[in-house]
């Protein structure tokens, strides 16, 4: 069963704070000792990282030849290889119609005060990706992962996984079909401290990004300002705006495909129609019985799942705003009237048949999205992560001239008499 709620002005609000409360900060203890294997790592360099994959993993580093990733390729089934490639192929496609979009290299332009100004587009050198190994691997976000960066023209992509005693041949063969420059098998904290100070072998990168667990969010929460990180992830979520025209068993059907993640997940109806909200509710019971992550489902459903029926579908779009979701379906006699009243959200999907999961795996925008509401000011993964802007300036002596005055009075007060020098020395 998932809780039901007529909009009322507060009722709804009060279960958006329930939902919000479920992305707690990582504890402290989890922070402490993240901080202490960072700060080892940093001073200790590839013999830390070495204890720590011994301790955590029971094996040490090792970097794996482009010989593996394509034996792994071979081993996995025709069928899973070939829809690797497929979602490789959109997955391309979309971001090199971003990156046409991007003006790359140097471009200027006369300054209103003399001379040019103008800035430099270049893709970043080398980007990290980390990739959980285990039960948690997942070989399509190797490739929303890696294909952006390397459509965006970084020069090096490595991507690190835990070396446990199997390494999937699904991850494996998903780095192989989006050409990952390096593979180095080792993972946990130590592998973002050693991306981020560099360590052995290990390169320092100057961007890491990719999912991971609470020590490895938090561990990327620190490393943030000696790199850059795409974001920290929160639980999944997934928010859906219906009429009453909705086909119930495809809306129920939507909300646990991202029920089944975590118990942590979000799944939330808006729906104008009480009779579809009923409707979905048994759905829910009924599809959830045989679906293997039962257990999960039901965790997620009952403790941050919800249904919000209100009067009208701008009311609906409003409360989506304010939740600001990762993921947005609007399932309407007319999704794209809808379209407009939204300004938060990840990804919008629209229509009826244009599912959660087609996003996530075949359609080609990136599903790596923000979440905890922070849609508000974050967007989806993509070439724009993985390039860089260099501000130019060029002067003539004439041009700086004219300018002279205001630079000085302006350094004067604010007490830089050595910027103010560096200006009238030229002039004396």
């Amino acid at each position: 069963m998932i809780t039901m709620i007529k909009a009322d002005g507060s009722a709804e609000f009060r279960q958006l704070d329930a939902m919000r409360a479920r992305a707690a900060e990582t504890g402290e203890e989890i922070d402490r000792a993240v901080a202490a294997i960072m700060d080892d790592v940093r001073s200790r360099g590839y013999e830390a990282v070495r204890e720590y994959s011994l301790k955590f993993d029971q094996n040490k580093p090792r970097e794996l030849k482009a010989e593996e990733l394509k034996a792994a390729a071979e081993r996995v089934s025709p069928k899973l290889l070939s829809a690797l490639e497929k979602s490789a192929d959109n997955i391309r496609a979309y971001q090199s119609r971003l990156r046409d979009e991007i003006q790359f290299g140097e471009v200027s332009w006369d300054s209103p005060a003399g001379g040019r100004v103008g800035r430099i587009v270049r893709p970043l050198r080398r980007v990290g990706v980390y990739v959980p190994g285990g039960r948690a691997a997942y070989p399509s976000s190797v490739l929303m992962n890696v294909l952006p960066a390397k459509v965006a023209g970084v020069n090096e992509v490595v991507m690190v996984t835990p070396p446990t005693s199997y390494l999937n041949d699904a991850v494996l063969a998903a780095a192989w079909v989006s050409g990952v420059d390096r593979v180095i098998a080792v993972g946990g904290v130590q592998a973002v401290a050693a991306l981020t100070y560099g360590a052995g072998f290990i390169p320092k990168v100057d961007k890491l990004v990719g999912p991971g667990s609470a020590y490895v969010a938090a561990a990327k929460r620190l490393a943030y300002g000696a790199l850059d990180i795409d974001m920290v992830a929160g639980p999944s979520e997934v928010l859906i705006i219906a009429d009453g025209g909705a086909n119930p068993k495809y809306v129920a059907a939507d909300l646990l495909s991202q029920a089944e993640h975590d118990p942590l997940a979000s799944a939330v109806l808006l729906t104008t129609s009480q009779e579809l909200a009923e409707a979905v509710n048994r759905e829910i019971v009924r599809q959830t019985g045989y679906l293997s992550r039962s257990e999960i489902i039901k965790s997620s459903v009952r403790d941050y799942g919800c249904v919000i029926v209100c009067g009208t579908l701008e009311e609906c779009a409003r409360l989506a705003d304010e939740i600001a979701p990762e993921h947005l379906e609007i399932v309407t006699e007319n999704p794209r009237a809808v379209l407009p009243l939204l300004h938060n959200a990840g990804a919008i999907f629209l229509g009826a048949n244009t599912p959660e999961p087609l996003g996530d795996y075949m359609a080609g925008p990136d599903h790596v999205l923000p979440t905890s509401g922070t849609a508000r000011f974050f967007s989806p993964l993509s070439v724009d992560a993985f390039i860089k802007k260099t501000s130019i300036l060029e002067f003539g002596r004439d041009n700086l001239a004219k300018v002279r005055d205001e630079i000085i009075t302006l350094a004067q007060s604010e007490k830089l008499t050595a910027h103010a020098n560096s200006i009238q020395v030229r002039f004396d």
